[in-house]
């Protein structure tokens, strides 16, 4: 590495960027790379770069310009003469990148003309983007404090995007029943296909088994007393107050719940809710009311679909595994069921189905512009239509046994 200084020249011209030969002016060229300075006027400090600027050789460094800038005349303007330039590569780029860099914080123009051509490209496409200073790590970490706090103001701001939510969802209901919504009928009758019978398969089976698990656990204690026969009782009561709803809620959670979520996350990675928006199409009327409607019309049907499933299960139950007859089976369970059992069963259907409708469609709007955000909306309106409907039954429970129904 050579570093020389000049003094004072003459007043220094911009030279025309010429294409080099590989004839016998590349031989005269110095192998060692070099750089020299010369201070063409009062504000204007030019670089001489001379020979083959390669990485892993004794490349000049920074510091040189730095201190020439630094003791030398007020510099404004620092210019390039690589009329002797060898060979280069990066490691050429990476010295002007320093360079510029430099000539930033001491506020000083760059001229970089009288570069060659590759060099300039590169040069502009290297300080086109400005280097990211913050790569999004943490500084430290947050104390315990801070992460409560974080969480609760989360918890609170997504509480409110739920409680407005649910209101216009309530003030979109209203306008359906004056007529002044927009809402394709045929939109609706798919929706309820799918929510209704495209869900028999998986509530048969489910509702079949609780039956079954009802029937054996009841079992285990009434055999004791000899009391058999009872298994009805209990699987009818379990099965239309409780099991039934909250088994049907469950899948329907699980099944549709995530589905809605997923469709309207779709459409909001598509742009389409977006659209829809510009045509002035209400994205609550339009996509949000059919689903809600479709949920809370099937959640009851199924609901009575799964009790009625489920005592099916407890009497293959009490009549292959136990000394009961078939007509004894049949008049116990109609002896404990009443008209009070079913409603409280079909109303925590009807319930369970506007959370688990509410649930989807809230994930699926509030969805980003990414695959990912799709799979977290579906995933959290799962979650979210679970947690809500284990309260909604618990406050079930109290307010049934309050007023002793």
């Amino acid at each position: 590495m050579l570093v020389q200084t000049n003094g004072p020249s003459e007043p220094w011209a911009a030279k025309e960027k010429t294409n080099r030969t590989v004839g016998s002016e590349r031989e005269n060229q110095p192998i060692v790379s070099a750089i020299s300075f010369q201070q063409v006027s009062e504000e204007t400090l030019l670089l001489k770069l001379s020979g083959s600027w390669k990485l892993g050789g004794d490349l000049p460094s920074v510091e040189d310009v730095a201190s020439r800038i630094a003791t030398g005349k007020p510099v404004r303007t620092v210019a390039f003469d690589a009329e002797d330039l060898g060979a280069w590569d990066a490691g050429l780029l990476t010295f002007l990148v320093k360079v510029g860099d430099l000539c930033r914080q001491k506020k000083i123009e760059l001229d970089s003309r009288n570069l060659p051509d590759g060099v300039h490209r590169l040069l502009a496409l290297a300080t086109a983007v400005p280097e990211v200073k913050d790569t999004g790590k943490e500084e430290g970490r947050e104390s315990w404090f801070a992460r409560i706090g974080g969480q609760a103001i989360e918890a609170i701001r997504s509480s409110r995007q739920m409680l407005e939510f649910v209101g216009e969802a309530t003030v979109t209901l209203a306008r359906l029943a004056i007529g002044r919504v927009r809402m394709r009928r045929s939109d609706l009758m798919l929706i309820i296909q799918e929510c209704g019978a495209d869900a028999l398969p998986i509530v048969s089976l489910i509702s079949v088994l609780i039956g079954l698990i009802l029937a054996f656990v009841g079992a285990v204690q009434l055999k004791l007393f000899g009391a058999e026969v009872y298994i009805a009782s209990l699987v009818a009561i379990g099965m239309t107050r409780e099991m039934g709803a909250m088994m049907a809620a469950i899948i329907m959670a699980g099944r549709t719940g995530a589905a809605f979520a997923a469709q309207l996350g779709t459409m909001q990675v598509n742009e389409e809710i977006d659209a829809l928006k510009t045509l002035g199409v209400s994205p609550m009327e339009f996509l949000v009311l059919p689903r809600m409607i479709a949920l809370v019309l099937m959640m009851p049907l199924l609901c009575i679909y799964a009790d009625l499933v489920g005592i099916l299960g407890g009497l293959a139950v009490g009549v292959g595994a136990f000394d009961i007859t078939l007509t004894q089976y049949a008049e116990q369970t109609l002896e404990a069921l009443n008209m009070r059992h079913i409603l409280i069963g079909v109303v925590k259907a009807a319930v369970f189905g506007v959370i688990i409708a509410v649930s989807g469609c809230l994930r699926g709007m509030q969805c980003g512009r990414s695959a990912t955000e799709v799979g977290y909306a579906a995933t959290s309106a799962v979650v979210t239509a679970i947690v809500w409907i284990i309260v909604a039954d618990g406050l079930f429970a109290v307010i049934t046994n309050v007023l002793d129904i």
